[in-house]
């Protein structure tokens, strides 16, 4: 086993971690550690604990801070600020196009590191030759994103919080629209944007908790949006559903519109409405209430209309063998007839309106006189 700290750079990035050795360092201490890039001062963020031995060894904490080290500090500010103006008069001189967004240099200033941005790459090979013989130390240029500029510049969130890279977070997770469909957010690009144009990375913080769902509640299907379900109060289709909150908006078909638990909802299966159908009667089966009818009881023949006032021919049809009620035969056998005799021959069909023109009859659809 092995004592190890963790140690930060910056107020909010990747925590970096460094054998001890014999010096009693807590949280909160500042200390002198050896880094890739040289000498530099961290913070202890987390306290001493025990770790399997790693593969390889950690490095040393060189020593606490003292005194000294922090006017150090406060002098390599000061020659930062002064290398800032010195950057912006040499891109001008050069003729780049870079942008200049943050200035570090390690604790000895032996190296300097320009972070920039620009619209594409820049050649600056030139650049870091003059800079290296105005400043006598190694330059070093690194061109960055939007969200790096974000975090290095700093700024208040949509929450009127100062945004999280900035505040804590150590690295930017991938975040993808789907987080945002899932959580039901307004897909709203100027809503769910962060200061630095792409989506903010909160949306990673209640993912977990929308994907795990579907495991931890499985006895309770989540209903569709755009389904027919059936509720206490009627029939009506979902029109928006919030995971999170496992409830539902219906749209009743009264026009009434109700939010219920998704334990209060069940879906219409496609049997239940087969079965709604056949128990239906036939609308197509003509009824003898619905026509006008003689003495005896029989629909009359010539000239008669149903209560909307329009004739029906295909009701009234007689085929001239004297089949008077054909009216009778379902819907599926009368539509089987009429399509056997628009087969016929085209002598049948010109005798039908030769009998027609002559008023013989047969077809019951000529006006009354």
């Amino acid at each position: 086993m092995q004592t190890i700290v963790g140690v930060r750079f910056k107020k909010a990035g990747k925590i970096y971690y460094f054998d001890p050795v014999d010096l009693d360092v807590k949280k909160e201490d500042g200390v002198i550690v050896e880094t890739a890039r040289g000498l530099e001062y961290g913070v202890v963020v987390l306290d001493k604990r025990e770790v399997p031995d790693p593969p390889h060894p950690y490095r040393p904490i060189e020593r606490k801070a003292t005194e000294d080290d922090f006017f150090v500090l406060e002098e390599n500010k000061e020659r930062l600020e002064e290398a800032a103006g010195v950057f912006d008069d040499m891109t001008q001189k050069h003729g780049l196009l870079m942008k200049l967004v943050n200035i570090e240099s390690t604790f000895d200033f032996s190296k300097i590191i320009f972070y920039f941005t620009a619209d594409g790459r820049v050649d600056f090979r030139a650049l870091v030759k003059d800079l290296a013989s105005i400043f006598r130390t190694r330059i070093e240029l690194r061109q960055i994103g939007v969200r790096d500029e974000a975090r290095q510049l700093g700024g208040i969130g949509a929450c009127g919080r100062p945004i999280c890279c900035a505040a804590f977070l150590g690295d930017f997770e991938p975040v993808s629209i789907k987080m945002a469909k899932d959580q039901n957010l307004s897909l709203n690009p100027t809503k769910i944007s962060g200061i630095c144009g792409r989506l903010m990375c909160c949306l990673k913080y209640e993912q977990y908790a929308y994907e795990g769902m579907e495991h931890k509640r499985v006895e309770i299907k989540e209903p569709e949006q755009g389904s027919r379900v059936m509720t206490e109060e009627g029939e009506g289709k979902v029109i928006s559903v919030n995971p999170n909150k496992r409830i539902a908006t219906i749209l009743l078909d009264d026009g009434k519109t109700v939010v219920l638990q998704w334990d209060d909802i069940l879906e219409n299966d496609e049997e239940d409405i087969i079965a709604k159908v056949e128990e239906c009667p036939h609308k197509s089966e003509p009824q003898f209430s619905d026509y006008e009818q003689d003495e005896t009881g029989a629909p009359e023949h010539n000239g008669w209309r149903n209560r909307n006032g329009r004739s029906n021919a295909d009701e009234m049809y007689d085929d001239r063998d004297g089949y008077r009620n054909h009216y009778r035969q379902p819907n599926n056998e009368r539509n089987t007839q009429m399509t056997r005799e628009r087969r016929e021959p085209r002598e049948y069909r010109n005798d039908g309106r030769r009998d027609r023109r002559e008023d013989k009859g047969g077809f019951g659809w000529q006006y009354n006189d």
